[in-house]
């Protein structure tokens, strides 16, 4: 398993268009993904999941990887979210 901590930084936070970018690309990985904020973890390839933690600006979450590509999941979420 592999995980990771990341603070968005968009003004949107995680909402809307950036949500959706976010679940594209978990869900283009074999490997389990979740997020989790607070209590709360969620599966990362699913919108209304993403969408539910309502994460903002300047917010840290956490991204855990488990799989066959869990490596490369990580890695492409977390470049996802520098362009963000």
């Amino acid at each position: 398993m592999q995980a990771k901590e990341l603070t968005i930084m968009s003004a949107d936070g995680l909402r809307a268009s950036k949500a959706a970018m976010f679940v594209q690309v978990a869900g283009g990985f074999a490997s389990q993904i979740f997020v989790e904020k607070g209590n709360k973890k969620i599966n990362a390839k699913s919108i209304m999941g993403v969408l539910s933690l309502g994460v903002k600006q300047g917010e840290k979450i956490y991204v855990f990887a488990n799989g066959k590509d869990e490596e490369e999941a990580i890695v492409a979420i977390e470049k996802l979210i520098a362009t963000f």
